[in-house]
């Protein structure tokens, strides 16, 4: 595969939890209080978020993988709630975080405006529900007075779009066939593992972007990606060139 740029592709795929915006230590958050209210242990929430990392990139072909670590967390809580009642929940507890304290990663709303004004086509490629981006597209004041996705981004893609989440291929390989693209269009951005790997499997370039919760894994993510970025200042430097 040819090593090319972002600046050289036209459309831009981008995760969106822990690449645009700060938001897995906010699940951590979630996860530690969704704990708490079952009865479970207090854990440190670097732990809880890597255990919730492994659950999901093993379980990513189960009808609803975040349904799946619901019950499996309840279990480890101890906790006899049903999976349902535990990811009821979790939207509970995780609402107010998500439309008041997510926000986009410092520089990454002046990427966006930039590749927008490029004429790039903008696309977003995540793991996250559908109700989620909902209250991202509509209230949380955060993204919208910075760059609102339904103005900057051409699709929106969720894990309800597939069958398989990330580390599959599959949301990639979904949305060229939708828009009509092959993998040389591309360029994708991404944080994790799961997210890397699913890039490589896609065959399309992979610009890691620097996340303080993926530290455990931040040399593999080194050797897979094709460009390594400390922080969205580092695409900006690119793009002001």
């Amino acid at each position: 595969m040819e090593n090319k740029s972002f600046l050289e592709r036209n459309t831009i795929i981008f995760d969106m939890d822990g690449t645009l915006i700060d938001s897995i230590g906010i699940w951590n958050q979630v996860d530690c209080a969704l704990m708490a209210a079952m009865g479970g242990p207090a854990e440190e929430e670097m732990a809880v978020g890597r255990r919730r990392d492994d659950f999901l990139a093993a379980h990513g072909t189960d009808d609803n993988p975040y349904l799946s670590y619901c019950l499996a967390l309840a279990r480890h809580c101890g906790c006899s709630w049903s999976g349902e009642e535990v990811f009821r929940k979790r939207y509970e507890i995780s609402r107010n975080f998500l439309i008041h304290q997510v926000d986009y990663k410092k520089g990454a709303p002046e990427v966006i405006q930039k590749l927008k004004s490029l004429g790039k086509t903008l696309v977003i490629a995540t793991t996250t529900k559908k109700a989620n981006m909902d209250i991202y597209r509509s209230l949380n004041k955060n993204i919208r007075a910075k760059a609102p996705l339904d103005a900057c981004f051409t699709a929106i893609y969720t894990r309800e779009d597939v069958s398989s989440i990330k580390p599959s291929p599959e949301v990639h390989e979904k949305l060229m066939s939708d828009l009509g693209l092959t993998r040389e269009d591309c360029f994708i951005f991404e944080d994790s593992l799961a997210g890397v790997e699913a890039a490589k499997a896609a065959g399309i370039p992979v610009g890691v972007m620097y996340d303080r919760y993926s530290e455990g894994d931040k040399e593999k993510l080194r050797e897979m990606g094709d460009f390594w970025y400390d922080s969205w200042q580092d695409v900006l430097a690119v793009l002001s060139k």
